[in-house]
Order: structure tokens, then sequence, then C-alpha cells
């Protein structure tokens, strides 16, 4: 029988993830001392942030574990970290005291940000985690209400065609395995792999709500990459040998515009 029998798919994934921290599970490791050398470069490689975070107010959102929070709070600013796992946010409140550093840590789902009032943060950043969500243009509404219009929003999801991919190789070919056009959660793994999440309740978003629906809600995409994680020399149905043919996750640099509060059809206007 598989223990995790609730259709509820918010206490399904809190249970889920309070137990891969409980089993030092992958994504739900701390921060590392070499992290911490250089905060700004571990959490902005690429420059998106202008080198400086000091003083902004960051929303950590479905990110907790000790991890992205710290660092932002090691860098200078006044952070806010958001999850459904207690247990993640407790590796937040813990490592925070172990370095002196202050956060808030806040018990919550991604697409309800009524705790916070509008236009609370400079910053809202979200590591992959919208496919724990039916609906990913919820969070995107939630985002574009709580953030500064013309603060930026970094987020990583989950590609569609790794969550319709099958798991491994099968004759030596990895295969279209789920419907593009689906719905509800997404069969379970056939066993424990990096790009799946065992025993969670996850949801394919298509393109057209990815980048669609984040334009729908006053959003104007500045920059987009592919986190690379490919090495065709590595063993056939290992996630890197996976993501040589199948690219795993897509990372989003987008900023909040201002608004006009008019309605057109149902669709905001938006005014550069």
């Amino acid at each position: 029988m598989n223990k995790w029998n609730t259709t509820d798919w918010r206490q399904r994934n809190e249970e889920v993830w309070d137990e891969r921290v409980r089993k030092k599970q992958a994504h739900t490791r701390t921060v590392r001392p070499e992290d911490l050398a250089d905060p700004i470069k571990s959490i902005d490689p690429v420059g998106w942030l202008g080198g400086r975070v000091r003083g902004l107010r960051v929303l950590c959102l479905a990110s907790g574990g000790g991890l992205q929070s710290i660092l932002y709070a090691r860098a200078g600013a006044e952070v806010t970290v958001l999850d459904i796992s207690r247990e993640m946010l407790q590796q937040d409140q813990e490592l925070a005291r172990e370095l002196g550093l202050s956060i808030r840590t806040v018990h919550g789902s991604m697409d309800n940000l009524q705790i916070f009032g509008d236009r609370s943060f400079d910053l809202v950043v979200q590591p992959v985690s919208t496919c724990y969500v039916p609906d990913v243009v919820s969070v995107y509404a939630e985002v574009a209400r709580v953030l500064q219009e013309g603060s930026l929003y970094i987020v990583q999801h989950k590609q569609p065609g790794s969550l319709q991919a099958s798991a491994t190789t099968k004759n030596d070919h990895y295969v279209i395995e789920q419907p593009y056009y689906r719905a509800g959660p997404l069969p379970q793994p056939p066993g424990i792999f990096e790009h799946r999440e065992s025993g969670a309740m996850e949801y394919l978003h298509r393109w057209e709500a990815l980048i669609g629906g984040l334009c729908r809600q006053g959003f104007i995409i500045e920059d987009l990459l592919e986190p690379r994680h490919a090495d065709p020399s590595a063993s056939p149905g290992s996630f890197r040998h996976r993501s040589h043919f199948i690219p795993p996750y897509v990372l989003i640099k987008a900023r909040r515009l201002t608004l006009s509060g008019t309605q057109s059809g149902g669709k905001s206007i938006i005014i550069p």
C-alpha cells in the first residue's frame, strides 16, 4: 500500500518533504562553508542581481532548507523564507542561529501569500518547486501582488519535456511516456531518480503557462537560461546522461512591470 495515500497535494507534499529532510535526501542540503565565502557569487553566478542585494527585502519562495535564505542573509538582504515543509524551515532557523543571521521563516504554500501585504518585497527568488502545485499561474499572481513594481522575480522550473519523458532508457533511447496535454498529477516514477521526488504529487505545466502565464501577470522576461547538467559519457539512465538528451530545468529572470489596474478581455494592460 502506498503510504502517501492522501489526495490533498499540499498535505502530501508537506509530508514527503518533511520525510526527505529527516532522511537527508537530495535537494535538502544546507549551505556549505565554501558557499559562504562569496555568497553573492553562490546565489548569482550569472550576474542577474548586479552584484549586490544588501538592504533588499527578499522572499525566498518555496525555498526552505538552509541554503538560499542563508546566502541572501549573509549577503546583507532582509530575508523571509516561505516553505510548505516545517522540517526544511527548521534547517533555516537552526543554521541562521548558528551563523548569527536574522531571517524570518513562514510555513505556507507558494500559491497563497496572503500573510504578506502588497509590494512587500524587492526581490522574489524561487528554486525548482512549481511542479508541486496544480496551477502555476496562481503562484505568479501572488508573486506579482507581493513584489514591488520594477523588481525581479527569479524562478526555476522543471521543463515539461523532462516530466513527459521516461526516467531511464528503453532500448537505448529515452521515450515520451506522458501526454503534453494532461490533467492531474503525474504518475509516480518507477524508482528513485534525481529529476523526480518519489512520493510527491507533481504536475506538468505547459510552456503557455510557464511563459505566457508569467507575461499575463505583468512580468517581462529579461533572460532565460537552461542550467546545464549534461554529460554524454555518464552511465545511460543516470541524471547527467539523461540531461544530455532532455534538459531538466529552465531558469527565468522576469521583471514586474507597472499595471494600469484596468482590464481588457480578462487580461491586464501592461504599461512599460
